[in-house]
């Protein structure tokens, strides 16, 4: 027979972590926060700074979040993965003219010609204006344009 009995402070204090506890568990759907200056891209290595241009990636077998610095370098990174076409990866872009909205990349519309942090030139808008193309036709100009210059390794830039 067990003799183990639970009492009222056990009870209170088990209520008090449960949320915490839930909190510890790893998100696995939608855009996260990013810590400005503090977290990097994970193409170029670059400090996420500037939150206007900032994207998100989660997807593959375990749903991991990736933060990029630019668009740009987000289209780039989930082209070589083998993943990429699934219908779950979600993509996310923060709005261009106000930074504190997260955007389906795929859904919005992106300015052409601004000064971006990696010069891929997009910026992401939620409606269509004069100056913005689709998803798919900025996708198709940056994988053009390539890698810029500043996510190229020096190794490469020797060949």
């Amino acid at each position: 027979m067990c003799r183990h009995v639970i009492n009222r402070r056990q009870v209170i204090a088990f209520a008090a972590a449960a949320p915490f506890l839930a909190a510890c568990k790893p998100q696995t759907a939608g855009p996260e926060d990013i810590r400005w200056g503090r977290e990097v891209c994970a193409i170029c290595g670059m400090i996420i700074s500037e939150p206007n241009f900032a994207a998100e990636v989660r997807g593959g077998p375990d749903r991991a979040l990736l933060k990029f610095d630019d668009i740009g370098d987000a289209v780039h990174w989930l082209a070589i993965q083998p993943w990429a076409k699934s219908p779950d990866v979600e993509f996310w872009v923060r709005d261009y003219e106000t930074g504190t909205r997260w955007l389906d990349a795929r859904a919005a519309r992106y300015l052409t010609g601004v000064v971006s942090p990696m010069d891929y030139g997009f910026g992401a808008v939620e409606t269509h204006g004069p100056d913005t193309v689709t998803f798919a036709e900025m996708e198709a100009e940056v994988l053009r344009i390539g890698l810029t210059w500043r996510c190229i390794t020096p190794e490469e830039q020797e060949t």
